[in-house]
């Protein structure tokens, strides 16, 4: 198997088909098999991208935030057990620990809304501190007691990196560059807020993003809200850096530089909950930055994704079977399905598994041919929302098909078609979701969400 010309020829289809504009990378014991870049790194469409190219690595950035804190634990400077109020005694939320911070089980509000608003409020682009003010101010419950579940936590790991602040005395950008990046060999990783300190970053893969049939910046969409006015945030993300800097990072690990071994296994030991359960997903658990899963053929593997406004990320490390494949794409597809048909099609190469890679098939392909339209005015109508999560607030016919209009967290309202996909079951082709029409609503993964 040759997985080399596999992998260039997935991304090269992947890109004919405008569903990839990026870099990829593949190691197996720490020789690379297979690099290469498809697309440009420009908004004109004139400069080729190259594996040179650094990236938003959106909430990839968060295992360098873990590792962070666990220098600062060698050292002896915190315990993983400190109660965050022992660094800002103002916070209000009672016992929630820096481990809990790490693994998500914190039960902290989620900050996004309330800093953009403040942004707005201020005009200007709140810089990390911000989290503290607004744990201090925002006056929301705990979502849930510490430990008491798992819950992905941006607002926890942007805390993680105040601490890291405040105990080492050292900004947060600076310590992960002196303590990390540097010693790593990363040579072009770094925290950047570009938009916040009018940055000019070299080489730069800049994001594009899918707005009515059109790629554009992001800051000039309805993105704006979170690219440009939580563009101080660090901890979560706004490491920006190419695949050959997470490269370096994975065998840096490996030799046992920056991280002792010791550390290492702790970040990736998936946590316990208040009642003895792994902490994670379904298939996955969760370190201190990494979602853990334990393959029986391959052993353990370490991953995080990321996505933020035309940013898509991938970071798998197979730590016994000693391979690595980083993915790190700077515009949206135009279809979904393909999108991610292609990142575990690359996947897939790289584990061997040649019978798993399957047709890069847009939505198109799926959807129903002819459908009967006769019952779906009863699909139109309005539908109950949840001001914490994206939603569908309505659904409507236009031109004979069937649309929703999406309501993010955020507030910014968008119009996605829906694909008939089978009986009242119903795709988009910017999201793999899928929604099935009920009596009294529509149901999402396994969700009710009941119509007005």
């Amino acid at each position: 198997m040759d997985k080399n010309t596999m992998m260039q020829a997935l991304a090269r289809e992947a890109h004919e088909k405008a569903q990839f504009t990026g870099t990829w990378l593949f190691a197996e014991k720490g020789k690379i098999v297979s690099k290469g870049a498809v697309g440009w790194q420009d908004p004109e469409d004139t400069v080729p991208l190259a594996a040179e190219c650094v990236f938003d690595l959106a909430s990839v950035s968060k295992n360098f935030a873990a590792a962070a804190i666990l220098i600062l634990r060698r050292r002896g400077l915190l315990s993983l057990d400190d109660d965050i109020r022992k660094f800002f005694p103002q916070i209000p939320y009672a016992d929630v620990r820096v481990r809990n911070l790490l693994n998500h089980t914190g039960g902290l509000p989620d900050y996004m809304k309330w800093v953009d608003e403040l942004a707005k409020r201020e005009n200007t682009i709140p810089g990390n501190d911000v989290i503290v003010r607004f744990l201090c101010e925002c006056g929301k419950k705990a979502e849930f007691a510490p430990g008491e579940k798992f819950e992905y936590s941006n607002t926890g790991y942007c805390l993680l990196a105040e601490i890291v602040e405040k105990v080492s005395g050292v900004p947060f950008e600076d310590f992960l560059r002196k303590e990390i990046f540097e010693p790593a060999g990363m040579t072009t990783a770094r925290v950047r807020h570009r938009r916040k300190n009018r940055e000019t970053v070299p080489n730069l893969a800049h994001a594009m993003v899918l707005e009515e049939g059109r790629l554009v910046r992001p800051e000039d969409s309805k993105w704006s809200r979170y690219t440009v006015t939580l563009d101080g945030a660090s901890g979560d993300g706004n490491v920006y850096a190419s695949v050959l800097d997470l490269f370096a990072w994975d065998q840096a690990l490996r030799a046992g530089k920056v991280l002792t071994r010791e550390e290492q296994e702790m970040m990736y030991t998936p946590g316990k909950l208040n009642d003895g359960k792994t902490v994670g997903e379904e298939e996955y658990g969760y370190g201190f930055g990494w979602f853990v899963v334990e393959p029986e053929e391959l052993g353990k593997v370490v991953s995080h994704s990321g996505g933020w406004p035309g940013v898509h990320t991938w970071f798998g490390r197979y730590l016994d079977a000693d391979m690595v494949l980083i993915i790190l794409s700077c515009r949206n597809s135009l279809d979904a399905r393909v999108h991610e048909g292609f990142f575990h099609g690359l996947s897939a190469i790289a584990r061997g598994k040649e019978e798993e890679l399957k047709p890069l098939a847009p939505i198109e392909d799926l959807m129903v041919r002819d459908p009967d339209r006769s019952g779906w005015t009863a699909f139109c109508g309005k539908y109950e929302t949840d001001p914490d999560d994206d939603c569908i607030a309505e659904v409507c016919l236009k031109d004979g098909d069937l649309w929703a209009t999406i309501v993010s967290d955020m507030g910014a309202a968008y119009a996605w078609k829906l694909y008939p996909l089978g009986e009242n079951t119903f795709g988009f082709k910017e999201d793999e979701t899928e929604i099935t029409f009920v009596e009294n609503g529509f149901t999402c993964d396994g969700e009710l969400h009941k119509k007005l």
